[in-house]
């Protein structure tokens, strides 16, 4: 009476099926719901966990990994600085141009302009960057530091046999391999747990304590990186180089 729709007895509702934006949502691994948000894709993927999740109570299966663990990206007291709009810089990039963009470097007081070839975006620690040629040599382009950019008419000049993933690994790995500098210092016994948490992977060796000082030893890629030792005060002492 007055029409309507009724599922006959027995039927499903395909709660598989997702759209282009929710599998969009998806095959991005690895992003926070911040991050989602700022590329415009935290509803999409919304719908498309309630889509998983209808489908996961039509089997009666109990909890999974994903309602156990929790991803959040955000550095620990950092506040979100972009200037530029990630989701707006997404979908500019998906026309493949070249960018002109006004960049601040790191200790310049002032934005330069240049012309580069964008290879995509990358989120690292909480942080969005800008992959792209300048000049042909590849680059990380801090977002923090963007204060505009402008898409120009003639399509980006990508190396050949280069893309995101092959440029990103490039650009990460160099500090790895380049101009290590070994610090070696006494550091305080009771400071060992928070050098652990900040500096990771740097702190390479400690050796056992003796008199409330361990010896360490602190692998840094450039000089100008050794400043983040001073936030330990007189806790840590260098004694070479």
């Amino acid at each position: 009476r007055h029409g309507g729709i009724v599922l006959l007895p027995g039927a499903r509702l395909n709660a598989s099926h997702l759209e282009p934006a929710e599998m969009e949502a998806l095959s991005i691994a690895g992003l926070d719901r911040a991050q989602l948000e700022q590329l415009g894709l935290a509803g999409s993927r919304d719908m498309a966990d309630r889509k998983i999740a209808a489908r996961r109570a039509a089997r009666g299966t109990g909890p999974t990994l994903a309602d156990l663990v929790v991803v959040d990206n955000a550095g620990w007291l950092a506040p979100q600085r972009d200037t530029v709009s990630v989701a707006d810089l997404a979908l500019d990039l998906l026309n493949r141009p070249r960018l002109r963009v006004r960049y601040r470097s790191s200790g310049d007081d002032r934005a330069s302009s240049r012309i580069v070839d964008p290879y995509g975006l990358a989120a690292k620690s909480g942080r969005w960057y800008l992959v792209a040629d300048d000049e042909q040599r590849p680059r990380l382009f801090s977002l923090e530091r963007l204060d505009s950019y402008e898409t120009l008419s003639e399509p980006a000049r990508l190396r050949s046999g280069q893309d995101l993933r092959s440029v990103w690994t490039e650009l990460v790995c160099r500090p790895e391999t380049r101009g290590r500098i070994t610090v070696r210092a006494r550091l305080r016994e009771d400071r060992l747990d928070l050098a652990g948490r900040i500096l990771g992977s740097r702190l390479e060796d400690v050796e056992p304590p003796e008199d409330g000082w361990c010896a360490v030893r602190i692998v840094y890629p450039d000089i100008e990186s050794v400043r983040q030792l001073l936030q330990f005060g007189d806790h840590l002492e260098v004694f070479a180089p």
